[in-house]
């Protein structure tokens, strides 16, 4: 974990090639650009060049707004170059494995956005290939990056919840919930590979392995979708092949049960990502929408004494220094990606283990099929059966 920066000289450069320039790329970017500027990277961090299919016009303005040194039209070409150590990878989810299973072959460290493949075939394979070649590699799990939830991660492993009776996961979204909002790649399962499932309860699933450890035994599931067609620039219709919610109810290895659901239609809400664990000696929860903050109860305490405690998760003594800000500032969505870039191109620098790595991605991938099995034979499926 990481310490705020000091000022150090750099030891050496790590280049970084991107592929992907929308909404992930945008993050990517960003982080890329500010991990060294707040924290103890152990190298210098060089964008050598960004990749995206789009016109030469609109990659240069892109590489020009956020530093990168070059652009490439073809992610082959950059996966090979002998002057990048990193690619990461920003794009839908159809193009995750060949990316990737090129760039390892190539030598090159991997950074991939979840969900890490469109199926669990690939995601396996994706995993054997990094091992194969021996590079180091991340998961993108962006909100194992966020204190307050590497805070909780540490009180249960000391035990203060006690046993695991229940998990609760919530995250809701609202913004293509009218009929009017166009078709785009993320409702073609072709390229995103499933909806609400892979796009939202991929998080809250691993959510659950890093603040509990406890593994995924069996889950019973229901995918609905609500609006079957969505219109193309051309005026003409295009079929929803991806659900728009998924829930499902499941049992852990412990024995602990948990009740899930990722809805793109949550009228109202934009990115309420929830999580909550009850144990025999306490709970605690935390939310996307106040991410400063885990709320946690104490059932050891004098009866006249228990109650949620708000506990804003900004302190230098939290995990990842609370932040890059000074105690109670707070930080945002684009300060989880900092540093999660930061704390994997350590793990590069130094040839270290990192999490979450492509085996946690398998993991959730694992259950994302389990899942869509449960809810296609309407049945409880149990993880290891896929």
């Amino acid at each position: 974990m990481y310490s705020k920066k000091d000022r150090s000289a750099s030891k050496g450069s790590i280049r970084i090639g991107l592929v992907g320039h929308m909404f992930m790329g945008v993050a990517h970017s960003n982080a890329y650009r500010n991990a060294g500027i707040w924290y103890d990277v152990p190298a210098e961090i060089v964008m050598k060049a960004v990749c995206a299919k789009d016109s030469e016009e609109n990659l240069n303005a892109f590489a020009r707004k956020f530093g990168w040194e070059e652009t490439e039209d073809d992610w082959r070409r950059l996966v090979s170059r002998p002057d990048i150590d990193v690619v990461s990878v920003a794009v839908p989810g159809n193009l995750h494995k060949s990316i990737v299973v090129e760039a390892a072959r190539q030598g090159k460290h991997v950074l991939c956005e979840k969900p890490l493949a469109n199926s669990l075939g690939d995601a396996v394979e994706m995993l054997a290939e990094v091992q194969k070649a021996g590079v180091r590699h991340c998961c993108g799990f962006s909100y194992r990056s966020t204190p307050a939830t590497a805070l909780a991660a540490r009180w249960v492993a000391e035990g203060r919840l006690g046993q695991i009776y229940h998990v609760y996961a919530r995250y809701a979204q609202d913004w293509p919930s009218t009929p009017e909002f166009p078709m785009t790649w993320r409702f073609d399962r072709q390229v995103a590979g499933s909806g609400a499932l892979g796009d939202l309860a991929a998080h809250s699933i691993d959510l659950a392995h890093f603040i509990t450890s406890l593994e995924f035994s069996e889950v019973c599931a229901n995918l609905q979708t609500f609006i079957h067609e969505r219109s193309l620039p051309t005026g003409e219709r295009a079929k929803v092949t991806v659900d728009d919610a998924a829930q499902f109810l499941c049992k852990f290895d412990n024995g602990a049960t948990g009740c899930f659901e990722a809805t793109r239609m949550a009228v109202g809400r934009k990115n309420q990502n929830r999580i909550e664990v009850n144990g025999s000696k306490g709970s605690l929860y935390w939310d996307f929408e106040e991410q400063d903050y885990l709320y946690y109860y104490d059932r050891c305490l004098p009866a006249p004494e228990q109650g949620f405690t708000k506990i804003n998760a900004t302190h230098d003594q939290h995990p990842y220094g609370g932040g890059p800000w000074p105690q109670g500032h707070g930080i945002g969505y684009a300060d989880t990606f900092v540093i999660e870039i930061a704390n994997f191109l350590r793990s590069v620098v130094e040839n270290q283990e990192f999490h979450p790595d492509f085996g946690d991605g398998v993991k959730v991938q694992r259950v994302l099929a389990a899942v869509e099995r449960s809810a296609a034979e309407r049945r409880w499926v149990r993880v290891e059966e896929v």
